[in-house]
Parts: structure tokens; sequence; C-alpha cells
């Protein structure tokens, strides 16, 4: 394949014109296609390489095989109609290479959210008389260059696509061939393929959870992300699992298939080859690397899960012994990921910098690593290689630091150390520099991911309340979940409000959508709601202000709201529910109930809605839960059997540890949407306070009827004269001031508790009564609120349901 031109040619199309003949000398290989577009991905410089070849009748451009990220970061679609405006189908019809930067409109590309929507496409014709085409992607700032180019057309030349057809219908499958049925499940699979699973011929039933159930239970979610129809569309797929033996250890087994389209009267299918995996040669194992490289970091969204997902597809099939991935901030390396964790497997000086979890590795510290990050490429040192301890310690057998550039700069690096000596092969060392790149990308978009998460985390932090309150006779926990699938900030919210004579309310809501509006509108209906309850007004009126409330505002948006009025001293509650889930009881006794409550409409829907009131009965150990739909609904799931989750994982908790059973409620949450939960365990209260009120009578001898009250009541509680007078005289001050100043109704409160005396007058006017700072001599009023300063320990005044109340506290003798 070498032509006369190589010598004008950079060196990266010369290695990759080598890499290329080498795996044109097996031209029966089944991975060749596959080996061929990886080139791509080392030389090129490209994240996703795949071809596409005429099906259908020629109606339809099919992709057959690619390597890479899944094509579904990109939107790239698995046909396209050869007649269509898209840049595959112009070049199978015009024959001529395409190159488009960032802002050239190309049909049917469409990077989703997490990607970066900089790419660089090249579409070329291959030459397998079809009409066929590679199509490459690049991230890169500069796309593909003159060197990327000429790599590309080296691809394009050496590839040459099988053609999709359907698997053979009614013969033998090969031995390790696979054909499953997208639509029923059903598999037709070689005989060696059942040897491989320890199965004979008479025990396999046709099922595909037959053979699922004998693998590995941690590698059972790979293998679903290859089988699921809904996966299908990824494309080319390859992966390795384990599959439990008869005896022995488990057998690992390597799996390649890819999608067959519907057509030609037969289904959807997946077609591929099991083999074992120790028989397969050393070189297609490292091709396969990067493969499965780039599909796990096409999914990782944060800094954490790329390390994860380097660590997991480097160090078991490299065989290291410890693998360190870091972002480079300004002069210093940030540890993200360290595998093995343990601070005793690395350097003394790693251990000296220990923070918490993660260590800071100084990099002016270590000059020779210093050395390769800026000049940007992998350095691999053999053992016996004298570096400086805090590297030598790293890899003493071997030592690979490989800079993982990005737009143009180093965003990290991966430290890869060997504790025995280390054989670097050219493999390898292509290996090495393919997998920097794909890292160095996925690590600048999760950079980016986690810069906007921790944003939209503060902000909705800032909208829910820092702690909840000390509840007499009760404890409230309370747990919010932002949704992963996105980074929009939520509407849920909750909030336990305090209310006087040991009422407490507990409110819990959720604003339609993910957006900045409905985080504001949470936080407005929010603020709303503990206003008016403050106000002293019943739960079915607070709820109702709440809901005009929200249509002055004139939004699109609606909420939703869960209102619970509980009094502490009774364990009695009323609720009221606006179009939210009702709450769930936990009796003492184990046993559950969700509340069969009566509710309303959504808030902000109807203008006169009716909020009815249902009653609630709390025995003391009794747990209340109140949550928002993102708990008890998803896309699987319908809310009634979402509740009767939520209702069961209540029943077999120990509500002895809340905050430990809220935990265990949110551990099955889908993540799919945000998820608010707040739980309260009534508790009743030790001592119950003694209560008596009068309503006081506009008539002459008002004050002196309100001191005879007064008296009587606490004589008969057994408080002391001394007590008794200053009370006496408060209340004089107090029913005084409020009939002269104030029309309508007074009402005299008295409450006694843990030997402290409470006296409360209501009254109708909002004013707030004046303390004046210096009355004259002459005055002839003014000083009744200093001498109720006076004689209490405290005072305040708070509004009420169309006034407000005047209060004081006042020892009441042992």
């Amino acid at each position: 394949m070498v032509g006369q031109g190589a010598a004008e040619r950079g060196t990266a199309a010369l290695r990759a014109e080598v890499a290329l003949e080498t795996i044109a000398a097996d031209p029966a290989s089944p991975e060749r296609v596959r080996r061929v577009l990886e080139q791509a991905l080392v030389f090129a410089g490209a994240t996703l390489a795949a071809v596409y070849t005429p099906a259908d009748g020629g109606t339809l451009l099919c992709l057959v095989e690619s390597a890479g990220v899944p094509r579904t970061l990109y939107g790239l679609r698995e046909s396209y109609p050869a007649d269509g405006h898209s840049p595959v189908a112009g070049v199978h019809r015009d024959g001529r290479p395409l190159w488009l930067g960032p802002g050239d409109p190309a049909d049917g590309v469409e990077p989703r959210r997490g990607a970066t929507r900089d790419v660089h496409l090249a579409v070329l014709p291959v030459h397998d008389g079809a009409g066929g085409c590679l199509l490459a992607v690049s991230e890169r700032p500069g796309g593909f260059g003159g060197d990327d180019r000429d790599c590309l057309a080296l691809v394009a030349e050496a590839v040459t696509p099988p053609v999709p057809a359907a698997p053979p219908e009614g013969g033998e499958l090969p031995a390790n061939a696979f054909s499953l049925a997208v639509d029923t499940g059903r598999v037709d699979v070689g005989d060696g393929v059942l040897e491989l699973f320890a199965l004979g011929r008479d025990a396999f039933d046709g099922r595909v959870e037959t053979l699922l159930g004998l693998t590995v239970p941690e590698d059972l979610p790979s293998l679903m992300s290859v089988v699921e129809a809904d996966h299908l569309s990824v494309g080319e797929r390859e992966l390795e699992f384990r599959v439990l033996q008869p005896d022995g250890p488990p057998r690992w087994l390597r799996l390649r298939g890819r999608s067959v389209p519907a057509g030609d009267g037969h289904a959807a299918r997946l077609v591929g080859t099991v083999a074992d995996a120790s028989t397969l040669r050393s070189a297609v194992t490292d091709v396969a690397r990067v493969q499965r490289l780039a599909a796990a970091l096409a999914t990782a969204s944060t800094v954490r899960d790329v390390g994860r997902a380097v660590v997991s597809s480097l160090r078991v099939p490299l065989r290291a012994d410890r693998i360190a991935l870091a972002e480079l901030e300004n002069d210093r390396l940030v540890v993200t990921v360290l595998d093995p964790p343990e601070p005793e497997a690395w350097p003394e000086l790693w251990r000296r910098e220990w923070r918490t979890e993660w260590p800071d590795a100084p990099v002016r510290a270590m000059p020779t690593l210093a050395a390769a990050l800026r000049e940007g490429r992998a350095r691999i040192w053999p053992a016996g290689t004298a570096l400086e301890p805090a590297l030598a310690e790293v890899g003493p057998g071997g030592l690979a630091v490989l800079p993982l550039p990005a737009a143009g700069r180093t965003a990290g690096a991966c430290l890869i150390g060997w504790d025995t000596p280390h054989d670097f092969g050219p493999d390898e060392r292509a290996l090495l520099t393919a997998s920097a790149g794909l890292a160095g990308q996925a690590l600048m978009r999760a950079r980016a991911f986690d810069a906007e998460h921790e944003l939209v985390g503060m902000l909705q932090r800032q909208l829910l309340p820092r702690r909840l309150p000390k509840l007499p006779g009760a404890v409230a926990v309370a747990r919010y979940l932002p949704a992963t699938a996105g980074l929009e900030v939520g509407g849920d919210w909750y909030d336990v409000i305090p209310l006087p004579d040991h009422h407490v309310a507990l409110v819990i809501g959720d604003v339609q959508g993910h957006s900045t509006a409905a985080a504001t509108l949470m936080g407005q209906m929010r603020t709303a709601l503990r206003a008016y309850a403050a106000e002293g007004h019943p739960p079915d009126v607070v709820v109702a202000h709440a809901n005009r409330l929200l249509l002055e505002l004139e939004t699109d948006l609606f909420a939703t709201c869960c209102y619970v009025d509980l009094d502490l001293e009774t364990g009695t509650a009323w609720c009221v529910r606006a179009g939210h889930p009702p709450p769930v009881l936990r009796h003492p006794d184990g046993s559950t109930d969700i509340a069969e409550t009566d509710g309303g409409p959504p808030l902000g829907v109807v203008v006169q809605a009716d909020f009815p009131m249902t009653p609630l009965r709390l025995l003391p150990g009794t747990v209340l839960a109140l949550t928002t739909d993102g708990l008890v609904e998803s896309a699987a799931s319908d809310m009634d059997r979402g509740m009767e989750r939520l209702a069961h994982g209540l029943s077999v908790s120990d509500p002895a540890h809340l905050g430990l059973v809220a935990d265990a409620l949110l551990g099955d949450a889908h993540r799919g949407d945000d998820v608010a939960l707040l739980l309260l365990r009534y508790d009743g209260m030790a001592v119950r306070p003694l209560r008596e009120g009068w309503t006081v009578w506009r008539v002459p001898e008002a004050a002196r009827h309100a001191r005879r009250f007064t008296r009587r009541t606490l004589r008969a509680w057994g408080v002391s004269d001394d007590a008794m007078d200053a009370a006496l005289l408060v209340v004089s001050e107090l029913v005084t001031n409020a009939l002269v100043h104030t029309d309508g109704q007074v009402r005299l409160d008295l409450t006694l508790i843990h030997h402290r005396l409470r006296v409360a007058v209501t009254d109708t006017s909002p004013r707030t009564p004046v303390q004046p700072t210096d009355p004259g001599w002459e005055a002839t009023g003014g000083r009744g609120i200093l001498l109720v300063e006076a004689v209490s320990d405290t005072w305040g005044t708070v509004p009420v349901s169309g006034g407000k109340q005047v209060w004081c506290e006042l020892p009441a003798g042992e």
C-alpha cells in the first residue's frame, strides 16, 4: 500500500500507512473493517469514524461499522435517504470529499447536550464500487489538518465495508455466531456459543434471558446495554463479560455485535459473534480497548466519571499497578481519581500532600512531569530510568505520563505505573496516545458540566431552608435530590414552619418544569405560604391565598402543593392538597396508610377553587411522609405503584433513625426528575401546656373582669402570689390598650408550661403598639408597654388573621 508519494506525507500519515498495510495483510479477519476505522482515531485525531454503504436497493445509506464514541453523541443517524440533503448523501452522489466546520450546516448532525457543538465533520467516498462513505468527527479546535486529511484518505482507501444482510433463514449459524430478534427476545446461537456458556442444545430454550442469567451479576448492566432494543442504534458494539461455570472461576468472553435494520420480510436483529477472550490475539485486544474507552467516556458526565472510565478501561488490560488521573489547575495537578485509592499505595511525597481523599500533586516538585506537560505528548520511561522519587515510586517497573490535550491546551494528566519491569510495544504506545486524546476531550466536557452543575446546586440550596427548626415533641428531616438528566434548576421545595400554640406547618410542593423561571416561582410560593401561615390563617385559607397569588403573577406555570397543619400537643392535623401526592403515615405498629384526603386543583389553574381540609390523627411514634412526584412516578412506573413502594419502604424502616430512613427511601430514586422528601416523627409532648381563654366584653369594667378571670385561672394552676401580681398588671395594661385603641373583638389567652406563663391579647387592628422612648411627667398615656416590658422576661407582637397579637412571658415560680 506504500505509494510513491509516501515521502511527502507527514509522520502521522506514514505511521497510518504502515498500520493499514499490516491490517490489510489479514483480509479474512472479521475485525478488519473496525481495525481500519480505529486508525482514524489514533492517527487523525477523530473521536468517531463510521462507514455507510447503500442498502435497500440503493435508496438508503446504512451504517455498517463504527469506531469511537457512540454516534448518538453527535446526533448521527443509523441511515440516511440516498437522495437527501445529508453530508453522507451528498458525497455518495458527488464522489468528492466534504469537510465541514462548526458553522457549516449539516443535515442530520445535532450534538446532544453535554457534547461540544464545535465539531468538525469529514465525509470521504470509499473505493467499494457501490458508493459507500467514510464519516469522521473531530472536536479539536482546528478540525482535521493536512496530516489528518491524508490519514483519512488512507483509511477511506483501505476500508471495504460489508453490505448489511439479514441473518440466514432456516440454515445453521456458524459455531460462534448468534442472531437476536429485537422484538421477541428469541435468539439463535451456534453450538460454539452454547459450549462457551456451558449449555447443552437440549437445555437451551431459545430465550436471551436464559443466557443473561448465566452472566456474572456485575457484568450484566453492560451486557444489557448491548442487547436491549433502545441501545441498538449505537451501531457496532464490543465488550467483554464473564459467565459462570459449573466448576472453576468465571470465563471471560468477548461479544461483538451490530444491528441489522428491519426489511425484506425480517424484523430488526442484533447479529454477531461470541468468543473466548483468552484465545484472541493481543493486537486485537489493544485496538478494542480504544473502542471500549471511547464508549465509556461518551457517557461520562462528571470529572470523576471520566477518571473511573479511564481506570476501568486501562488498568486491568494493561496490567498496571496504579493509575492516577488529574486536572491541571494553574501550576498544580488536582488528582480526581486514584486507583488503588489507599494512600499507602502512593509515594511518600503524595501522602504528605494528602487532602481528604485526594492528593494535590505539586508539579514544581516533579520537573520531569512538568516537562512532559509542557511538551504535550505522551512520555514513557522503562524500568530503571532515573526519575525524581515522586515519579519513580509511582512506576518503578515502568511509567507512562499522558498529557490530556483538549481545545488547544493541556486539560490534565494521566499517570500509569508498573511495579515490575514492563515492556512497552508499539501497539501499546499507540493505544496510550489515542486514549490520552479521548480522555482530554472528555475531561473538558466534564469540567464544564461539573461547573454548571455546581452553580445549579448552589442556586437550589439558596432557595431551600438551610436547616429545619427543632420542634417540641417531634423530629423532622428533609432531603432534596436534583435531577441528573439535565442541568436546569428544579422547582421542588419543602418547608417546616413553627406556628403559635405548638402548631407546625409542613409544606411540600412542586412548580412545573425545570428552569430559572420555575426556581424563581418556587421561591415566591415558599415565601408566600410561610407568610400566610404566620398570619394565623387555617390551612385551606393559606392554600387558597397562594392559589390567588399565583394567578395574579400571570405566569404560564402552575404548582402543586401539600400543606399539613399539625398540633404537636394533641397529634391532630389538617391536610390540604392542591394537585399533589397525598401524605403517607407509618403507624407505631409498623403498618402504613396512604392518607385518603380530598384534593383541590393545582395552584394557578382555577380562580375560584375549593381546597377541602382532611383530618389526620397521629399517635406518638407515627411518621408522616410528604414527597414530590419525582420519587413515586417515572416513565416506567405509575404514581399508585410508586406510592405503594414508598409505603412499603416506610413500613420496613426503623423510625428511630429518621435520617437513615430518608436516605434509604431515596436509594431507589430514578433521578429523572427532582425529588423532595419531608419526614416528621411525632413523639408527643412530654409536658402538655395548660390553656384557658376569655373573650373580653366591651363594658366599663372589662379590665376588672379580665383580671378576675386571670386570678381564678392562675390560682387553679397553683401559680405563686408574686407571679400572679405581675400577671394581673400585664393583663390590665394589655387589655386596656386593646379596648381603648382598637375596635372589634378582644381575646385574652393564658398558657402555662414548664413554669412559664404566656399572656396573649388578640385584637382586630394590625397596628403594632408603639413603645415611647421618654414619656414626659405630664403625659397621660404611653407607659403601659413600658410596664409590660419591665415586669416580663420577653414580649412581642405578631400578625394574625385580621389583626395582631401582643404577648409576653413571665416566670410562674417553681
